[in-house]
């Protein structure tokens, strides 16, 4: 059935076939009475058509088909012919970019949700809108394309040419003779009576309703929420990428930019807050007598239809002025109230005047809006003006003083400042430039943050927060280089899945890179030069390398082995990075592609590409000078390695370069007698280095693990957290824990860690007895805590346990003294699995009283640690037959089968209530429990036994799934016991 009509009846598939052939009779009579009429085509919902294909056009995401009430409008309807949906002759409606026949110039919008504070309960909330966008035309077409999605047109006019003599005055009007919609590509499609002139303006005029979302932080959407006790609600918008055309008919590309005049019609007792400053206010009355508020904005820069934002709320707000200019964060008046928006409120405006002195130019609007959301998916979004943020990545609440929060507010506020220069000023010519967006606003967020911290270890911090996933996630053969060409798009949700790893870590990391070889001035000019040039305007990636290639053109100390360009588009225009292996006694240095798994001449028959590979490197302790890898080998004899016990090198100065680094067996032994005599030499960032290059390497078969775990014999006189973190993650990985048949290794471990990790076990765990607080500034401690005391606990060190005990149990007699938030988690699982139901009750008590989602989920997964199997198949009774609001935020049983003893607890309980449990978590979860249970499997025998244990539960295709995926996951295991046992076997050795 599709969307309803204006008057709330419904035309059935039958009478509008039977009406078919009486609609085309009267077409132009119609036609005629249309042009007498303006030439206003009034397009019905019930009879908005797709040329698309035989499928109905789809509802948008939590759309209910319900009746609505609408304002008469003063347009004549004109009906227009139903088109035969399953035809559609080829065209421009099939392509993702809109074809170059028209540009905005200007929108003229207003927006009229109807959201009322007492109707918060209503199943459909939606808002009608009215937009005349100005556009010039540059080539004769008699069709008009823009973009609209889940919105019903119900007029639409062409006026012009305008006369730009008589104050753009209408010198005509244009007939419009059909509206239809291309849904696939998301256009809306107008037929004109005759061409528009290349050269001359036009206003199209178009009046359209739609839904506001509820289930998704798209378009425009609610949010609905509690403050002061009482349930509230408000809306916001969210437009990037493609999502402006879910709120107006519009030229939803980043390249038409325009100017916007933005009006809202709001429920009085609500604030409208939108990119510019408020023009005017206005009072509305409805046909029902209801009273609204019409607030009016200034006109906006020019900017493309991503960063138009709208928000309506029931908010207070904090503010202050930097450099004349008003900065104002809005939020719960609760949270207002408490002051968690202040520490917010005190970094923005030194933010924006270090980004402006740094660029020389200035923020070009009068005022910056800043809004926490109660639910934006843990997003922010830079939108001129009026920026939004999740309320969990803004607020700071007096209980985040021990966690990593502080620092995460002020590097995402960082991130999304610098976004207003990188993204809104200057905007990417389209989205597979993407990267000049987001990796140059996540690349600064850095620089700021140092620049306000400078005793941050900002190395480190790039590493860890940036740098480490990316490298674990890139390789050689994954389909997704930084930089993509428009023709590999066809489909528009290609568009949304850019926004990930590669566009925002790799992409930061290539512009470090390009940094570190440049020099922070020449880097800096560059970038001025850049923005200056392309300000309120769009620039393709080469653009910025013109910019870059100036600057070096203009002084004579950098020489570069290539063109700017020429050495970054060997980053960016290939997936993957290169593995650099350099041979200490002859000097010779290879690159190759990294693979995930090498096998032999893999390089030769997938990737024939070389990257221009810069080489800052150390020498027994002394920076030294940069070279260049510009072809698959070469030889630097400076780079020799003598027997002297002090000789020894470090390739890739401070991780700046987007590679791993491999040695000979002799560089490796070199690095690994110096950490042993004194590690100290060696810098924090490349002990880190060295363990997580060589970790990958072994894991991928560059190295042998032997070399890996050789590096770690020194540990014992390592201090730094950060450095025992990356050795704990690469060596006690979640596999290794949750592995019963790891009964060989884990003795071996136990003896072999616990003698290097008694010291920063003394360290830290002290420091939690005793001044905790002191952790609070210490970023990488936070980030780290949490695996050291895992770790510890794992492996059975007594004093971990009796800390875990006592801080469950000081907490259980008073609730107010909190388990320190690095380590709750940990705590958290051992009280439970140390205790008995008394804990257990305890912990269920919490849950049941806590409101929020991320400590339900922190408590389910604690509750499934209990190694009483009676508890946990309660727990799981428990999860199946309550309230579908308990246990709702994570899968109970998969939670329980995750551990040692509760994989098999679960399975028992799967044979007698794997009904109940399909109809609690959905059948696809009967599939990822197997997939848990069977985890270790590594022979054919125990797959088959497992097919037999789940045949009554599936479905034919889910069996096929399982019985691949199983294989799969025993194959990974037999190369996973291989490796083991070597590990067993070192351990063995070197205990």
């Amino acid at each position: 059935m599709g969307p309803p009509s204006s008057s709330g009846f419904y035309v059935s598939r039958v009478v509008a076939l039977l009406l078919a052939g009486l609609a085309a009779v009267l077409l132009l009579a119609l036609a005629a009475l249309a042009a007498l009429y303006g030439h206003s085509a009034r397009v019905p919902p019930s009879e908005l058509h797709d040329r698309g294909g035989p499928h109905a056009a789809p509802s948008p995401p939590g759309r209910q088909e319900t009746a609505r009430t609408q304002e008469p409008g003063p347009t004549l309807e004109t009906e227009v012919a139903p088109t035969p949906r399953n035809w559609r002759p080829p065209g421009p409606w099939d392509q993702l970019r809109l074809p170059p026949w028209l540009v905005p110039l200007h929108y003229e919008l207003e927006l009229w949700p109807r959201l009322r504070p007492e109707e918060l309960s209503a199943p459909a909330l939606r808002f009608t809108g009215r937009v005349n966008i100005t556009v010039r035309c540059i080539a004769a077409t008699a069709r008009l394309l823009l973009h609209s999605l889940f919105l019903d047109c119900e007029s639409a006019e062409v006026r012009g040419p305008l006369s730009p003599d008589a104050g753009d005055a209408t010198l005509g009007r244009v007939p419009v003779d059909e509206v239809w919609f291309a849904l696939d590509m998301q256009y809306m499609v107008l037929e004109l009576g005759e061409a528009l002139q290349p050269g001359s303006r036009y206003e199209l005029q178009l009046s359209f309703s739609g839904p506001v979302y509820q289930d998704t932080r798209e378009g425009l959407f609610l949010n609905l929420y509690t403050d002061q006790g009482e349930r509230r609600a408000l809306l916001a918008s969210q437009m990037e990428p493609t999502f402006a055309r879910n709120v107006f008919p519009c030229f939803d590309e980043p390249a038409l930019k325009a100017t916007f005049n933005i009006t809202v019609i709001h429920h009085p007792s609500y604030v409208a807050l939108s990119n510019m400053p408020k023009l005017g206010q206005s009072d509305k009355e409805d046909v029902n007598g209801s009273k609204w508020t019409v607030t009016t904005f200034h006109t906006t820069p020019h900017m493309p239809t991503y960063l138009a934002a709208f928000a309506i709320c029931d908010y207070e707000h904090v503010s202050r002025t930097e450099r004349g200019k008003e900065i104002r964060i809005w939020a719960r008046k609760e949270a207002i109230t408490a002051g968690n928006a202040d520490f917010a409120l005190n970094i923005t405006g030194p933010i924006f005047s270090f980004l402006e002195d740094l660029f020389n130019i200035s923020y070009p609007l009068p005022k910056t809006d800043i809004i926490a959301l109660p639910t934006f998916d843990n997003r922010a979004m830079e939108n001129w003006g009026l920026l939004m943020f999740d309320e969990s990545l803004l607020l700071l609440q007096p209980n985040d003083k021990l966690t990593e929060k502080k620092t995460v507010i002020s590097y995402i506020v960082s991130h999304e400042i610098g976004h207003q220069w990188f993204g809104n000023l200057v905007t990417m010519n389209w989205w597979n430039n993407i990267w000049l967006n987001e990796g140059f606003a996540s690349y600064f967020e850095f620089g700021v943050i140092n620049y306000f911290n400078p005793k941050l270890p900002r190395n480190e911090i790039f590493f860890s927060n940036i740098l480490h996933g990316v490298l674990r996630e890139d390789h050689a053969l994954v389909s997704r280089a930084v930089s993509m060409k428009v023709e590999n798009f066809t489909e528009t949700n290609e568009i949304n899945e850019l926004f990930d790893l590669f566009t925002y870590n790799k992409g930061a990391s290539l512009a470090r890179m390009l940094s570190s070889f440049l020099n922070e001035k020449i880097f800096i000019s560059a970038l001025k030069s850049y923005l200056e040039t392309f300000s309120y305007s769009n620039a393709e990636q080469d653009d910025l390398w013109r910019h870059f290639q100036m600057a070096i053109d203009d002084q004579s100390k950098i020489l570069l082995p290539a063109t700017v360009k020429g050495i970054m588009d060997s980053w960016t225009h290939q997936s993957g990075f290169p593995v650099i292996t350099l041979n200490v006694s002859t000097g010779i240095m290879k690159q190759e592609p990294f693979y995930l798994g090498k096998v032999k001449n893999q390089t030769l028959l997938s990737h024939n590409d070389t990257w221009i590979v810069p080489i800052l490197w150390i020498k027994n302790g002394t920076t030294q000078s940069l070279v260049w890898l510009d072809k698959s080998s070469k030889v630097f004899p400076e780079m020799q390695v003598s027997d002297s016990d002090h000789d020894w090198v470090i390739l890739n100065l401070n991780m700046t370069g987007y590679y791993r680094v491999n040695y000979d067996k002799f560089g490796w032994k070199k690095l690994n007698q110096q950490l042993e005599k004194d590690p100290k030499a060696i810098p924090v960032i490349h002990r880190l280095q060295l363990v997580d290059d060589a970790f990958s390497l072994s894991k991928n078969s560059y190295i042998e693990i032997e070399t890996a775990l050789d590096l770690t014999k020194y540990l014992a006189e390592e201090d730094e957290i950060i450095v025992w973190h990356a050795v704990l993650v690469n060596l006690v990985t979640r596999d290794l824990v949750s592995d019963v048949n790891n009964h060989d290794i884990y003795p071996l471990l136990k003896k072999y860690l616990l003698k290097r990790l008694i010291s920063i076990w003394n360290t830290y765990s002290t420091i939690i007895r005793e001044n905790v607080a002191t952790l609070q500034d210490d970023y990488l401690a936070l980030i780290s805590l949490e695996k050291l005391f895992g770790t510890a606990c794992w492996l059975g060190l007594e004093d971990c346990l009796q800390l875990s005990r006592d801080l469950f149990r000081n907490w259980m007699n008073h609730p107010e003294n909190e388990i320190p938030y690095p380590i709750k988690n940990v705590i958290l699982c051992y009280g439970i699995a140390l205790g008995n139901d008394k804990e257990w009750d305890f912990l269920l008590n919490i849950y049941n009283n806590k409101t929020k989602e991320e400590e339900r989920i922190q408590l389910a997964y604690a509750m499934s640690c209990s190694k009483d199997p009676w508890i946990l198949n309660r727990y799981m009774e428990y999860a199946i037959t309550t309230s579908p609001f308990t246990f709702n935020e994570t899968n109970i049983i998969e939670a329980v089968a995750a551990s040692e003893v509760g994989r098999y607890v679960a399975k028992d309980f799967l044979i007698n209530n794997w009904q109940a449990v399909s109809e609690r978590y959905g059948t696809q979860s009967l599939v990822t429990l197997l997939y848990v249970i069977g985890r270790t499997i590594s022979t054919d025998l125990q797959i088959s036994e497992l097919q037999q244990f789940c045949s009554n539960m599936l479905e034919e295709h889910q069996r096929l799934t399982v019985q691949a995926k199983l294989q799969t996951i025993k194959n990974e295991n037999l190369k996973n016991k291989e490796r083991s046992a070597r590990i067993a076997a070192w351990l063995q050795k070197n205990t």
